[in-house]
């Protein structure tokens, strides 16, 4: 049975039916999310009232559902509203305001429907990894991070945050590390991995952990991007959303520093869903594309991301990672692919072109020859 026909009657038998679809035991269950066997049991069989918030977020995650399905069921199992809502209303108290106001203006579903769009689009952030050291740049990064490198008189990471500010994104966070004294924007927040040569891009993520939350875009700071590129991202309605350009092989004539065999592709199945990602490729033509560095999460996917980063930093911390040699040194798309390993549905955001990576000084000199046409890849 797919997940869609599972009849969502009550909280207790759809978290069984979920349960049973992904051939999970009761225990093993109970023990993921930190609960009694027994209570659990009692929880299927509607013996007692739906769990607290933590626990029906930790269901959501290790059951792969809509968190807001599990809510809405539990409220309708106290006869109440959803528990998240409840909670919500109760430590915000103008919100009652709000709902007498949408009730008393006749405001109907197509109208909320606009103004959820608006607010998603406009509570979207955005944290920027520019933490390492861009040796591939040589004497251009002696004394600076490789994202302040100068592009017609702006910085990169002036011309990615223009590109952010464009799609109505100003809550930007930044991941320092190599010669952080240089990076002193305003209006940012700043994290600092003082580890940075001994870890990775995936474990400078965790740096600005505490901002790992809502509505996230995560980039690389050596990339040049459009903004449409952003809007694209923004766009889509996935928990975990990766930006992936199709048309990537031509990018690849001629480039001596940084041959084909280093680019981070991608395979996706029909539904556009990643299958296999990382340094992948062997010159096989089932390579769909290559990821870009610009990842998307919703709020659940912020809450998976941060779920399994700690699972797995513990199973394997100064271990064998995916691809890496131990976890400290893992890519991010080390981890996206084990999320996939595992079952979670990692989507493909399509792009032709519209971006360009400067990763070496041959990647650097072509970009500033071609500075003022678009960004595509020639």
């Amino acid at each position: 049975m797919t997940k869609s026909n599972i009849p969502k009657k009550s909280f207790g038998s759809y978290i069984r039916a979920l349960r049973l679809n992904l051939n999970i035991g009761q225990r093993e269950l109970a023990e993921k999310i930190g609960i009694a066997p027994s209570y659990l049991n009692d929880i299927e069989k509607e013996k007692r009232s739906s769990p607290k918030q933590i626990i029906i977020n930790k269901l959501a995650i290790q059951l792969k559902t809509n968190i807001n399905d599990l809510n809405d069921l539990a409220g309708i199992s106290k006869k109440n509203l959803a528990p998240d809502i409840v909670d919500y209303i109760e430590k915000n108290p103008g919100m009652k305001i709000l709902i007498r106001t949408i009730r008393d203006n006749n405001i109907g579903n197509k109208q909320i429907e606009k103004i959820e769009k608006s607010i998603n689009k406009n509570s979207t952030k955005a944290l920027i990894v520019a933490a390492g050291l861009g040796s591939r740049l040589k004497t251009h990064t002696k004394n600076l991070p490789k994202c302040m490198l100068d592009f017609g008189g702006k910085t990169l990471l002036e011309r990615q945050l223009d590109a952010y500010k464009k799609c109505n994104i100003n809550n930007i966070s930044l991941i320092r590390g190599y010669k952080k004294e240089k990076i002193n924007y305003k209006g940012i927040n700043y994290y600092d991995n003082k580890d940075y040569k001994n870890n990775n891009i995936l474990n400078s993520i965790f740096y600005a952990e505490k901002n790992i939350n809502g509505n996230l875009i995560i980039s690389y700071s050596d990339i040049l991007f459009d903004p449409s590129v952003v809007q694209r991202l923004i766009e889509s309605n996935h928990d975990i959303s990766v930006v992936v350009d199709i048309d990537w092989r031509g990018y690849y004539v001629g480039r001596k520093d940084h041959p084909i065999s280093e680019a981070e592709n991608v395979i996706f199945n029909s539904d556009n869903k990643v299958e296999k990602i990382g340094k992948i490729n062997t010159g096989n033509e089932e390579v769909h594309g290559e990821f870009i560095g610009m990842i998307k999460l919703s709020n659940r996917g912020t809450e998976i991301f941060k779920e399994h980063f700690h699972r797995l930093k513990k199973i394997y911390w100064n271990k064998p990672f995916q691809r890496a040699k131990i976890f400290q040194k893992a890519y991010l798309t080390d981890f996206i692919q084990e999320l996939v390993d595992i079952g979670i549905k990692v989507h493909c955001v399509i792009i032709e072109s519209g971006w360009k990576e400067i990763d070496t000084v041959e990647d650097y000199q072509k970009a500033l020859l071609g500075f003022n046409k678009k960004f595509t890849k020639s």
